[in-house]
């Protein structure tokens, strides 16, 4: 089975990754979909659709329950399991998906390294973030700031945030394999502190929230 990542973090915290080599066929005749899920997937396209099935069974697997937990989405469009308080979020990414499962509130982000994402730049660092970027790992060092605010954006999962002015991660050293700093999601009234954790795989970063 290609689970080429696996973790087990703080606060009972749990963190996969899979590497997508399966067919759609595959992934169907073993996760038993529900009406609910089935309905969700339709209207999905062939390469989406193969993402969110990997998903799904990834995060089963991560669980280890015999009987498989049905997730489905709130009015936000932020997934959750049926029937359990458990916190989940999913990221996809090339041939990638990645979960992350915890008692807390969290959000997870993987992304393949591309020089594409100096052009978005300004959209979504904040000067003082800019300022800290390393200048031999520019492309991965902005792919952790992304990850880190796509986390916060999951783990938040009302929408309606501005990257740049409701999302502040604390700058920080960019490491090559992995690290961790703090940030803030902050909006109107709402204000909770996260700790974000990333680790690079090949030419992925993988960065994750969890709530302090």
């Amino acid at each position: 089975m290609p689970l080429i990542y696996r973790k087990w973090g703080l606060q009972h915290t749990q963190i996969g990754v899979w590497q997508i080599t399966e067919s759609d066929e595959w992934f169907r005749k073993r996760l038993n979909l529900a009406p609910s899920e089935l309905e969700e997937i339709a209207t999905l396209n062939q390469r989406k659709c193969l993402e969110w099935l990997a998903g799904r069974w990834l995060l089963h697997i991560l669980l280890g329950d015999a009987e498989r937990k049905i997730s489905l989405k709130d009015e936000f469009g932020k997934p959750y399991l049926l029937d359990s308080l458990l916190h989940i979020s999913l990221s996809h990414s090339a041939d990638k998906a990645a979960v992350i499962i915890s008692p807390k509130s969290v959000g997870i982000d993987i992304q393949y390294f591309t020089e594409k994402i100096k052009r978005i730049e300004r959209k979504f660092m904040r000067e003082e973030e800019s300022a800290c970027l390393s200048a031999n790992n520019e492309v991965p060092h902005l792919h952790v700031f992304w990850g880190a605010k796509e986390s916060l954006y999951k783990a938040y999962g009302k929408r309606e945030l501005d990257f740049k002015k409701h999302l502040l991660v604390t700058p920080f050293d960019y490491n090559l394999d992995k690290g961790s700093t703090q940030a803030l999601v902050q909006k109107g009234d709402f204000s909770a502190s996260y700790t974000i954790y990333y680790t690079v795989l090949d030419n992925f970063s993988l960065s994750y929230c969890i709530c302090v």
